[in-house]
């Protein structure tokens, strides 16, 4: 998609936000707990400062593996997340349309749209990760089995980086709720901490549930 089309795109997103009629959120992530599950899983969670990052790197959490057939993590994720999606004999997608919730744009190029880690690979060693084997990492890097990875907007998943709650929330405010049980239960079943700043982000977006 060329410069100008992904401005056009923005810009239609942003005026669907300004004047209220944003599309329904296409990607769907499994086993979203409820709202009332995630305030007890986030209760749960042990809350302390961040480790170090030390000894870090994204090659210590390899991705994408193979999910089936031809297809890796980051083209099953496309596929699941996206519509009429259309892909080649190496499970490549050629056309399709995805609906990214964070920002409430719709783009038509799977080159425009990333695989977000809800919990980004170096918040998730900054909080416990660090200690964990190479494959249980891989494992996390590529769980499709919980509210782990979900098609947004490139930009803005590069936007987010490796920040948590604390410093990055989606541009949507209609989706932090939805953000924050992802976020909650990804940490739950993978026994990660939260920082106490990002408990009370987390705990803020859960209110608004």
């Amino acid at each position: 998609m060329s410069k100008v089309n992904r401005t056009i795109g923005v810009l239609v997103a942003t005026a669907a936000i300004t004047f209220g009629f944003v599309s329904p959120a296409l990607a769907t992530p499994p086993n979203i707990p409820t709202a009332a599950t995630a305030k007890s899983e986030l209760a749960g969670l042990t809350v302390r400062a961040d480790g170090s990052m030390t000894g870090y790197s994204r090659d210590k959490f390899p991705h994408w593996i193979t999910q089936s057939g031809t297809c890796n993590t980051r083209e099953a994720v496309l596929k699941r997340d996206g519509t009429n999606v259309v892909t080649d004999s190496a499970c490549a997608a050629t056309s399709g349309r995805w609906f990214s919730p964070y920002d409430g744009a719709t783009w038509s190029a799977a080159s425009d749209v990333d695989i977000d880690h809800i919990v980004p690979l170096a918040a998730a060693w900054r909080s416990g990760a660090a200690s964990w084997t190479t494959a249980q990492r891989q494992s996390f890097a590529n769980d499709m089995s919980g509210p782990q990875l979900i098609a947004v907007t490139d930009n803005v998943n590069q936007a987010k980086g490796d920040q948590t709650p604390a410093t990055w929330k989606p541009p949507l405010t209609s989706y932090w709720c939805t953000y924050a049980k992802m976020w909650v239960h990804t940490k739950y079943r993978w026994n990660l901490s939260v920082n106490s700043a990002e408990k009370t982000e987390l705990t803020g977006m859960l209110g608004r549930c």
